[in-house]
């Protein structure tokens, strides 16, 4: 007598799962929080991207070198003539993009990051004027690099989701790859197509490349709001 199988769905029924999994909409988004989370959390996280834009256009005006990804901007915005701030919001769409394969959540932390930053570092800019002594030019550069830190740990602290760029770092992630691989993938990627393209790589890069990480750590220490309770699921 032979024994029944246990433990294996149909192939057929297998098939159907798999096609319903695919055919999930994006984008997903994630839930927004009550009004009394909204009000806390909102304005840290777009205190958090204002004071991102200007750190990037104190560290533009010191002219020592770029986050890799302002190098992009930066080269981007030497070959076509839009001003930088406009190139990071353009990009940072494109690269939404590639969160469609990677099934990332959109937050209302996504939609601000990828808007305010770069109309923040156009309005600064416009203002700012170029810097032509070199102790000015290092202090900008210091300030830029403590201005990001804060204001990472303010919007990422603040739970309402990812920048365009983190997520495509935490999609990679969940398939597998170590975030320091991804991450140094693709600002190396980011980096080196800049430079090709005319932005500015110097020793402000390295000072970004190896303080921001422990600045951001001790920001998010000091500026991380307790986690977003998950919502109830959904009565099947």
């Amino acid at each position: 007598m032979k024994r029944a199988k246990v433990g294996r769905r149909p192939r057929s029924a297998r098939r159907r799962d798999a096609a319903g999994a695919r055919s999930v909409a994006w984008p997903a988004v994630l839930p927004l929080p009550d009004r009394c989370e909204l009000a806390r959390r909102v304005p840290r996280c777009v205190l958090g991207l204002v004071l991102f834009g200007v750190g990037v256009a104190l560290y533009v005006r010191a002219e020592l070198g770029l986050g890799p990804w302002d190098v992009l901007h930066q080269g981007l915005s030497e070959r076509t003539g839009i001003p930088m701030g406009s190139v990071a919001i353009g990009v940072g769409v494109l690269v939404l993009l590639a969160w469609i394969p990677l099934r990332q959540r959109i937050g209302l932390g996504t939609v601000l990051n990828t808007l305010l930053i770069g109309l923040t570092l156009d309005l600064v800019l416009h203002h700012l004027p170029e810097l032509d002594a070199a102790p000015s030019r290092w202090v900008a550069l210091a300030a830029g690099l403590v201005l990001v830190a804060i204001g990472s740990g303010l919007y990422i602290g603040s739970g309402l989701g990812p920048g365009p760029r983190d997520g495509v770092m935490m999609g990679l992630k969940e398939r597998g790859m170590s975030v320091r691989v991804a991450r140094t993938s693709v600002e190396l990627a980011a980096l080196g197509l800049g430079w090709l393209l005319g932005g500015r790589v110097g020793i402000g890069t390295l000072a970004f490349a190896f303080g921001i990480g422990p600045l951001v750590h001790l920001a998010l220490d000091r500026f991380t709001l307790p986690t977003l309770p998950r919502p109830a699921p959904e009565p099947a």
